[in-house]
């Protein structure tokens, strides 16, 4: 692929509709959030952080129909409905009452979208484009994930200081719907089909070939325990580090330099992917990751929860860049994005799973050391499954 591809474009608009997704603006901004649901209304940390794995577990149970979907249809006429109801959804936060039945029911609503919205509902359309460079087209998607991260905690925490949370769940809802609709209407489209020429688009293994793989179930299990442990620290991150004295404004810069280093895995990870055997890059990003869990675990001062953040975050841009490029080497795109709807529902179960149980950690022993540690361990291996994965098949057996 040339420069000029006029996927690049198709790319630019992903990457600023990932950037306002359910897995950036969401996910990087629950924890800022936290604090004040407490405060406002007396909820515990477990509670409020039952409304995120109610919103991961939605999205565990409707990716893989997301995913039929979007390998059957056009993908902006799934992902912009998807678009509008989370924008609109997300806002609506700003009018919480005190029942915990009301914030269940949004993030319920928000998690039967929420995928629609996230790298998965673009990646179909990307990879159409681009073969030899795929790793880079998709790590530019999901850099946005990491610009999110970078962006929408610092911008939180600054509108709930001086404006209150309800303002500020208002704004960013409102800038969901201005930065995710118009780009993804006029821009997302697939690849055109050649018809003097093999369709590559529809090349590659059916679901049920894909799901009896032993590859596919590696892939799903090193994503179950990274999601696991990473999302548990990220959504605890903020109130974890100010519980041990470091100041709310340092904690939302702990956050963004999460972000940053997301971004910046993302790109080093697509470069290494269109030159390396990918399962060695996952396997030396997640070691990386571990690193990080076990440093926040024992952080106690400003530096050491920076550092933790960035080898989390580093590691993380970098896993979310492996999978979609695994499933295209090594499936296709036939049913690529219903494939990848079935890793999502693992990652979306173990997402759920990893903040309630810090939050439930929290409240029983007042700490987050000792689960921190065990979820560093957990990530290793996670790490060592990468090693058990074979080689790409080749095209025509694909």
């Amino acid at each position: 692929m040339t420069s000029h591809n006029p996927g690049w474009r198709v790319v630019a608009a992903a990457y600023f509709g990932v950037m306002v997704g359910f897995g950036s603006l969401l996910v990087f901004t629950f924890g800022i959030f936290l604090k004040p649901l407490s405060v406002e209304f007396g909820w515990s940390r477990e509670a409020i952080s039952a409304a995120f794995g109610l919103a991961a577990l939605t999205v565990a149970v409707g990716s893989p129909p997301l995913g039929h979907l979007l390998d059957r249809f056009e993908p902006r006429k799934i992902v912009l409905p998807c678009m509008a109801v989370f924008g609109t959804a997300f806002g609506s936060l700003s009018l919480l009452t005190p029942s915990l039945v009301h914030l269940y029911a949004t993030f319920v609503v928000i998690g039967i979208v929420g995928n629609g919205t996230t790298q998965m509902g673009y990646s179909r359309a990307v990879s159409t484009w681009f073969d030899h460079r795929r790793g880079l087209a998709l790590s530019l998607v999901m850099a946005g994930v990491g610009t999110g991260a970078m962006l929408f905690p610092p911008l939180a925490q600054r509108l709930i200081s001086s404006f209150g949370w309800r303002f500020a769940y208002a704004v960013l809802g409102g800038l969901i719907l201005l930065f995710g609709i118009p780009l993804t209407a006029l821009f997302v489209r697939e690849r055109p089909r050649e018809r003097t020429a093999v369709d590559h688009s529809l090349a590659g293994f059916t679901v049920a070939a894909g799901l009896r793989s032993r590859a596919f179930w590696i892939i799903v299990a090193t994503l179950f325990l990274g999601s696991m442990s990473v999302n548990g620290a990220i959504t605890h991150l903020s109130p974890l580090l100010t519980d041990r004295g470091i100041s709310a404004g340092t904690a939302a810069l702990a956050a963004s330099t999460l972000g940053l280093a997301s971004f910046c895995g993302r790109l080093v990870t697509g470069y290494l992917l269109d030159r390396f055997f990918a399962p060695r890059v996952g396997l030396s990003l997640l070691v990386g990751t571990s690193a990080g869990i076990a440093l926040l675990a024992a952080a106690r001062s400003a530096p050491v929860g920076l550092l933790a953040a960035a080898l989390i975050g580093f590691g993380l841009g970098g896993e979310a860049d492996i999978t979609p490029y695994l499933l295209t080497r090594y499936f296709g795109l036939r049913s690529f994005s219903t494939l990848y709807g079935f890793t999502w529902t693992a990652y979306a179960i173990a997402g759920a799973i990893g903040p309630v149980v810090m939050g439930r950690a929290f409240d029983a022993t007042g700490s987050y050391t000792a689960l921190l540690s065990l979820l560093a361990g957990a990530t290793l291996v996670s790490a060592s499954l990468f090693a058990f994965l074979p080689s790409y098949p080749r095209a025509d057996r694909a």
